[in-house]
């Protein structure tokens, strides 16, 4: 079991350690390894039991506290830092009630659940003068900025278009893991689970980036086209087309029903080539007129560990609250749009085996959608309606 020299560390409080929060255990875990911080709260309905702790979190010297208060647990605590993990719905709360204590924020994507609740976040957390990073891991990517330097060196010509592919495969019982989970809204409350705003958004969020339009004044006209095979409310099958103030497509497609799931991707179209971002890889591969192909793979900054650094050196933060406001955009028009359309029981079949549903010829539309920045209706899909737009 691990030990650490306490002295010179950044003490964190997680809220939400289960589901996705067990990353952020590890990652705390990673880093108090490291000396860099440690962990002194933790913040869940039911307290973890000492299995759920990861080796080395809990030492004879250390034991997090828990509590279900946030608040009052941030207050006994005295922790610098917050990470929240916690259901959609909860961020602008909980990350206020962080801000009003001057506790620093790392708090997970997607930030809100409406524009009107992130300006409410973005605004208080700006007031009470803490820093907030959003949950963007790939936007903390090496790759992210050598793209972008690819890019404005004419490596593939003039820039006319991004899009983005996702295809992945959720099964029945992921709608069931939690109360909120595929909801659009509980108990009047919104949530907007869907496909484009929780699990693929960074395929949004890094389109975006890479079309330098990352804040909410960079986005002009969104189209978006939401359908679902699952028994749910909100798209696991959808795209979005984003118009910039400049004129670029971002194209983004995702579904939860893929047939054979693949790395997600973002890719940046040139007159004279492509620029293909396997994101959660950080690989990229350059394909350009009269060049052969040529892959490269880059390292990556932890979001945690570069709000330490900006906490404690003034290291510049990598996602603040005002570089997600185009995603939020996506999410506001996604949240105003009609609810999904159920497909058509002839467009899905189940896969017994792994209880989990298929939309045939999916995986191809996904990619096609992101290769000529169409919808699908554009495509062909008979089972898609025509686009809502959002201006």
């Amino acid at each position: 079991m691990n030990t650490v020299d306490t002295m010179g560390t950044v003490d964190i409080v997680l809220a939400g350690a289960r589901g996705h929060g067990r990353w952020h255990l590890e990652n705390i875990r990673r880093l108090q390894d490291k000396g860099i911080v440690r962990l002194a709260g933790i913040c869940e309905l039911t307290p973890l039991t000492a299995d759920e702790l990861p080796e080395g979190l809990a030492t004879p010297e250390s034991t997090p506290e828990q509590s279900a208060d946030f608040g009052a647990l941030l207050d006994s605590t005295g922790a610098r830092i917050a990470v929240i993990c916690t259901p959609i719905p909860t961020h602008t709360d909980l990350a206020l009630e962080a801000a009003r204590r001057g506790v620093h924020l790392l708090l997970e994507k997607p930030p809100a659940p409406s524009y009107a609740e992130f300006r409410r976040m973005a605004d208080g957390v700006a007031a009470a003068g803490v820093a907030c990073q959003i949950g963007f891991q790939s936007l903390g990517s090496h790759a992210v900025p050598a793209i972008r330097e690819l890019v404005e060196e004419g490596a593939i010509g003039e820039l006319t278009g991004i899009g983005g592919a996702g295809a992945w495969a959720r099964a029945e019982s992921y709608y069931r893991r939690a109360p909120w989970a595929g909801k659009r809204r509980m108990n009047g409350v919104d949530v907007i689970d869907g496909a484009l705003t929780n699990p693929l958004a960074h395929a949004v969020a890094t389109a975006l980036a890479l079309g330098d339009a990352s804040r909410a004044e960079d986005v002009t006209r969104i189209e978006t086209e939401l359908l679902r095979a699952n028994d749910i409310e909100s798209d696991d099958t959808s795209c979005v087309r984003v118009t910039t103030a400049t004129g670029l497509k971002v194209t983004v497609a995702a579904t939860l029903c893929a047939e054979d799931p693949d790395e997600p991707y973002v890719v940046v179209h040139g007159s004279h080539g492509r620029i293909t971002y396997w994101y959660k890889q950080d690989r990229v591969l350059l394909q350009r007129a009269g060049h052969g192909p040529e892959e490269y793979e880059y390292g990556r900054t932890d979001l945690l560990e570069n709000l330490v650094d900006h906490v404690t050196d003034g290291d510049e933060l990598l996602v603040v609250p005002e570089v997600t406001g185009a995603f939020m955009k996506v999410v506001e028009a996604i949240r105003t749009a009609p609810d999904p359309t159920p497909l058509p029981a002839t467009a899905w079949h189940l896969l017994p085996d792994e209880e989990r549903r298929v939309v045939p010829g999916i995986d191809g539309l996904v990619a096609a959608a992101a290769d000529s920045l169409s919808l699908y209706s554009e495509l062909g899909a008979g089972w898609s309606n025509p686009h809502e737009v959002s201006t």
